[in-house]
């Protein structure tokens, strides 16, 4: 048989089946993982192929690469190489890095906080979902290559996360895991024979010989599920005993250590019961019951890499002449204009220069009807054009897009522990200790009562306790509710939102862009003289043409536009259309073309545009910002609440009111400034109120940083997104209905599974040291209550926009 292929970056031989290869140095090269064949793509990339080229003429042997590490490690610290997946933040750098050798939530804690206590680390957010770290830290204090050394100290490697690489990782390592738990459960059964078949009961004529046979038997069968199959829980112990930190390895890789060590010795004297088979038991419940647990996390996780992989590979680049070249998506530029045919994806955020079409948006915002959009319209990467072919001029690439940012956003609100995460982690990590220190106890008790079945007892004891289910209850239940928030549309980007909805007992709302449309609609035309409303709407729609105001777009679109055409800020606008001379604005600025005394609005809702030329007013146009038409059901959410709710505009017309008497708001304020509305904040705070704020515009943004728990609209500016706790998507205020009581299901299932995780290891504990539960039932219980948690963690995935 052939000896392996050793990986050309690392050394290390080549797994068969493995298909990562690379183009390096004029050759096709071969890896040994995706980690390292990103490694060398990032090298190449990066002009640095000389690295390969020197290290070949050095002829480095496999067994030296260790000491070779720092080097390899320190490529990392290039710009060059850190170009395509290191950002640049003032002072501060973020990236995501795909984490090798995590097997429990324990190890999100241990990673997160080793990095943390390091110099220069500003931030360490592991999601376990899909095993990436979020890591942010300073340039100048500590490098890349150093961080990357110490996760390789503490036993975990790092790679540049890339969505194909993966999840291709992932499906190896499930492969990977399928093949532990397949030999596990045909040794065992194997085992399972031999051993009975060494049992009085079974047969009391078996021969000396034949004994010894089966005895030998069953320590071959047994030692591959125990170094082949359960190698990952004594790795994870190993690196725990370093570390000082107790995670479920421990326990796990003393019962699976202690039997065997045990059977080996029965196997030697020929005196005792063998204990194989409990071996292989225990294994492959453990193997089968972890398997289980990822993939559903994994399941969690969709959602994130749906959106990952939304973009296309390739799109249509329009030249100067307007001729089309498909080009990959890397090969585009900002500025370039793109031709998206129906059927076809966005691979960028742009504006629509030519055609009319409508968009589907509904992976990002979770509204499944397609949205029409024309000429001038913005459109976002990744979503789908349904319709006609679009012309787009791109305006953002790669990280910079929307989905970039909610891919980032989303994966945050995943790797943020809220304060009852964090207490069940502690709460995990001291019972595992006590469980430790009563198992040498019981042991030494049940030695001094009955030797022969104080191991067995110790073993149970210590299968039994494993603290698995206490330390899933939390995050399993976050990360499932954080994706389900996503398909309604609101996104979650700080964790404590469905921590602290239950402390609310105020709300506030702003009201233009919020809980109205933020657009301006002509409700009604009211004629002064010989024009009728038509006539008047074509004059004053010329008049709007040029105008960038939000009003001019309530006037809609004319073919004829106004000349000598000038602005008064506050006032309205004034040209000629056809030779006339026309104004449209406030009633005082139109009546100074006459002279005469402005005519009084002969209304009190909307807001009153008047039209005239020389000869005085030619009619009234009335402007409404229109109520969402979910508006009045959020209210009334919040009031079955329990809430205060007050409503806080910056517009000081008459539609404040208006608004507020459709939805019954008692309390509502206009005209305030962004320092006004803190000031009522602050006001709140004082008399020790709890306060959510939903908002959208930059005047928003004070109040939205200082509330308890605050949501920016879809349609928000970028500061105001960054400064709230979740982004309603999809616009829709129905979301945050289905939301509130999403997050009220979310407290009572974490309350749930932490009450059931404790229950558990509360009643088991005592019966497995009177010695009443055996190894096989403490399996079954350890595994069946670590599933029961995730199980009841999905039913949070069951909603429906």
């Amino acid at each position: 048989m052939s000896s392996p292929l050793p990986c050309y970056h690392c050394g290390l031989p080549v797994p068969s089946g493995a298909r990562f290869e690379a183009y390096v140095l004029e050759q096709t090269r071969v890896f040994c993982c995706p980690g390292c064949q990103a490694v060398a793509e990032a090298i190449v990339a990066g002009g640095l192929d000389s690295y390969y080229r020197h290290r070949s003429d050095n002829a480095v042997n496999p067994q030296t690469l260790p000491k070779a590490l720092p080097d390899e490690l320190a490529l990392y610290d290039r710009d060059e190489v850190q170009r395509d997946f290191v950002q640049h933040e003032g002072d501060l750098s973020e990236t995501n890095l795909l984490i090798e050798g995590i097997s429990c939530a324990a190890c999100g804690w241990l990673i997160e906080k080793h990095l943390r206590t390091l110099h220069g680390v500003a931030e360490a957010s592991l999601n376990l979902s899909n095993q990436r770290l979020q890591v942010r830290w300073s340039d100048s204090q500590i490098s890349l290559s150093q961080l990357l050394a110490e996760l390789r100290r503490i036993g975990y490697a790092g790679h540049p996360w890339q969505a194909d690489q993966a999840s291709e990782r992932l499906a190896e390592e499930n492969r990977k895991s399928l093949r532990q738990i397949g030999v596990a459960g045909l040794l065992w059964m194997q085992v399972m024979m031999a051993a009975m078949a060494t049992w009085p009961e079974f047969n009391i004529d078996l021969s000396p010989e034949l004994d010894k046979i089966l005895r030998w038997t069953s320590l071959f069968l047994t030692t591959p599920i125990v170094f082949y199959c359960c190698g990952q829980f004594f790795r994870g112990a190993l690196r725990d005993l370093r570390t000082r930190h107790l995670t479920m390895d421990v326990s796990v890789s003393l019962a699976i250590g202690g039997a065997y060590i045990a059977g080996i010795w029965s196997t030697l004297t020929g005196v005792g019961e063998l204990y194989f088979d409990a071996v292989g038991m225990f294994a492959l419940f453990l193997l089968a019951g972890r398997y289980l647990e990822r993939r559903a996390r994994e399941r969690t996780a969709a959602a994130t890499a749906q959106l990952v992989s939304l973009l296309p590979p390739s799109c249509l680049r329009l030249d100067a002449q307007g001729n089309s070249q498909r080009v990959l998506l890397r090969e585009l530029a900002i500025g370039d204009r793109v031709l998206v045919p129906p059927g076809s994806q966005l691979p960028a955020d742009g504006r629509i220069v030519a055609g009319q079409s409508s968009v589907d948006e509904s992976l990002l915002t979770g509204e499944y009807l397609p949205l029409p959009r024309g000429e001038g319209d913005t459109v976002t990467a990744g979503t789908l054009n349904v319709e006609g072919p679009l012309t787009v001029q791109v305006e953002a690439l790669g990280g910079d897009t929307r989905l970039s940012a909610i891919v980032r956003l989303l994966e945050r609100a995943q790797a943020d522990k809220p304060r009852l995460a964090e207490m069940a982690d502690r709460v995990a990590q001291w019972f595992l200790l006590i469980v430790l220190g009563l198992a040498a106890v019981v042991g030494l008790v049940w030695w001094q009562l009955d030797s022969e079945r104080a191991f067995w007892i110790v073993l149970a004891l210590l299968v039994a306790t494993c603290p698995c289910a206490l330390s899933l209850a939390t995050p399993t239940a976050l990360t499932t509710a954080t994706g389900s928030l996503h398909k309604l549309g609101l996104l979650l980007t700080r964790s404590h939102v469905l921590e602290g909805l239950k402390h609310i007992d105020t709300v506030i709302f702003d009201k233009t862009g919020t809980l109205s449309e933020g657009r301006l609609t002509l409700e009604r035309i009211v004629t002064l003289r010989e024009l009728d409303a038509d006539a008047c709407l074509a004059l004053a729609a010329a008049l709007e043409h040029g105008s960038e105001h939000p009003i001019a777009r309530a006037f809609g679109y004319s073919n004829r536009g106004a000349e000598q055409l000038s602005s008064h800020p506050g006032l309205g606008l004034q040209g000629e259309v056809d030779g006339r001379l026309l104004r449209i604005g406030q009633p005082g600025y139109v009546a100074e073309l006459t002279g005469r005394e402005a005519p009084s609005i002969p209304g009190d809702q909307g807001q009153w545009l008047l039209l005239g030329d020389a000869r005085g007013p030619l009619a009234w146009f009335v402007l409404s910002d229109r109520l969402r038409e979910d508006a009045p059901e959020l209210i009334a959410a919040c009031r079955a609440q329990g809430w205060e709710i007050i409503l806080l505009s910056g517009d000081s017309s008459p539609m404040v009111g208006e608004v507020a008497r459709k939805l019954e708001i008692a309390d509502a304020r206009g005209g305030l400034t962004p320092d006004a509305k803190l000031a009522v904040l602050q006001q709140l705070h004082g008399a020790g109120r709890r306060v959510l704020m939903l908002g959208d515009g930059v005047n928003d943004v004070p109040v939205l940083a200082g509330a308890d728990i605050s949501v920016a609209m879809g349609s928000a500016t970028d500061l105001a997104k960054t400064s709230a706790d979740a982004v309603l998507l999809s616009n829709r205020l129905s979301s945050l209905v289905q939301g509130f009581a999403l997050a009220r299901r979310t407290r009572h299932i974490i309350v749930e599974n932490l009450a059931w995780a404790t229950l558990y290891n509360g009643l088991v504990l005592p019966f497995a040291a009177l010695g009443m539960v055996t190894p096989l039932w403490a399996a079954l219980g350890m595994s069946a209550s670590s599933l029961l948690v995730v199980l009841n963690a999905l039913r949070l995935a069951r909603v429906k926009p």
